[in-house]
């Protein structure tokens, strides 16, 4: 049973009031010695602690560094990131028949996604590593970031895509920013096991959601959300409904509500019920809350148009599992046709978003048709990423467009016809 407690005494080998914890048997590293992903004991997943968790009151200025009293420097390498919008969708709302419902816009980050701000924290970790080669396996919003990210910090990025699976406007990012772009024959948890292989073997710095210190970024996403809606409604959101891939912005938004807890900040029953949406065709997390696993299994064959949650073995499941059953959440599969009509029903409210960032909205709308979410709930739904990232995608899923005669009288008529 993983153990996410943040009670335990500052340990000897802390750096600056922050140090490593392994989840599953308790052992206590230094963070900044040496690049370290998993526990050397026995495997287990990593987790940052600190020797205090802040409030609300502690936190000033705009964007992930606004959080710097709940992250390990004071800054980081920032083009800048966070800050996006909570928007309102009023006829999404009413459609959906919730007390209200806002859309957190992760694809308003720099770079299109919220990868962003877990790079900003990961690259500046690095820095402090002084490690050369920075490098991460991709659905394609990763690459774009690790590539920005170490752009910015003048560093060598190493990209593993699977062949053909990733939208063009991702591996075009990565280009441009200047990394170097592999293409496996294989799908992403292929890819990660290499990269993870390389960094085993000290040949570069891995940034992928194994990462603790990539997940103490996505962990603002959480401090924002209850921010932002707390000083709009007076109270805190019932649910948060989020897309899920590798489950780290499920296990970093568990841990930014376990955080404030801990500082007495937020009570036990006002933290967010987490809720994760799957595409049927990848969807591990939810067979794992449905049949009660601790952990996920390994799906090998995996296919969904959502290709950015297209991943068939959470790493992050031993946190993010805990995290949707301790605060009373769920996970839900959904059929793609159901993203695609949740994409158009966004775009509607003029929220442009890539289609796994519509799973969240579609999950929501298939739980509220099964009862499970009740109408007088506050929701939050988190998009991760940008319209455009998906092109094809958008364009597949829009209108087509209606040839015409060059000339003012035809187009009249084509419009009243």
């Amino acid at each position: 049973m993983p153990d996410l407690s943040l009670a335990a005494a500052t340990p000897d080998c802390a750096d600056g009031g922050v140090w490593l914890a392994c989840i599953e048997c308790g052992e206590q590293l230094a963070p900044f010695d040496e690049p370290t992903y998993r526990c050397p004991d026995c495997g287990g997943l990593l987790e940052a602690r600190y020797e205090q968790y802040p409030t609300f009151e502690a936190f000033s200025g705009r964007g992930v560094w606004h959080y710097d009293a709940a992250l390990p420097f004071d800054r980081g390498v920032s083009l800048p990131e966070g800050d996006t919008p909570l928007h309102e969708v009023p006829r999404l709302e009413a459609d959906l028949g919730v007390r209200s419902l806002r859309v957190k816009h992760e694809g308003m980050n720099p770079t299109g996604s919220f990868k962003d701000r877990g790079m900003t924290v990961g690259v500046r970790v690095a820095e402090e590593l002084g490690v050369s080669r920075l490098a991460c396996a991709s659905t394609g919003n990763t690459s774009a970031a690790l590539a920005a990210y170490g752009g910015r910090a003048n560093l060598e990025t190493l990209v593993l895509l699977p062949a053909g699976k990733v939208a063009a406007g991702k591996v075009a990012q990565a280009a441009l920013h200047g990394a170097r772009i592999l293409e496996v024959d294989g799908n992403f948890d292929a890819c990660l096991d290499i990269v993870s292989e390389l960094a085993d073997r000290g040949e570069a710095y891995l940034l992928n959601s194994l990462n603790p210190f990539r997940l103490e970024g996505q962990k603002t996403i959480g401090f924002e959300i209850l921010e932002t809606f707390r000083d709009e409604y007076g109270r805190f959101p019932d649910r948060i409904v989020l897309p899920v891939g590798n489950a780290g912005n499920t296990a970093a938004l568990y841990k930014a509500f376990r955080e404030l807890v801990r500082a007495g900040a937020l009570a036990e029953d006002e933290v967010p019920m987490l809720t994760g949406v799957q595409a049927e065709g990848a969807a591990p997390m939810v067979e794992a809350i449905e049949e009660g696993y601790a952990d996920t299994e390994r799906w090998e064959e995996v296919e969904t148009r959502a290709t950015a949650i297209r991943i068939g073995n959470p790493v992050n499941a031993p946190k993010a599992l805990p995290g949707i059953r301790a605060t009373g959440g769920t996970a839900v599969a959904v059929a793609d046709d159901a993203i695609t009509d949740a994409q158009r029903a966004l775009a509607e409210e003029g929220v442009g978003v890539e289609p796994a960032s519509a799973a969240s909205v579609a999950g929501l709308r298939k739980l509220r048709e099964e009862g499970v979410v009740d109408e007088s709930e506050d929701v939050v739904c988190l998009t991760t990423g940008h319209l455009l990232k998906d092109p094809d995608a958008a364009a597949a899923a829009g209108a087509e467009p209606e040839p015409v005669a060059n000339n003012t009288e035809a187009i009249l008529d084509h419009l009243s016809g």
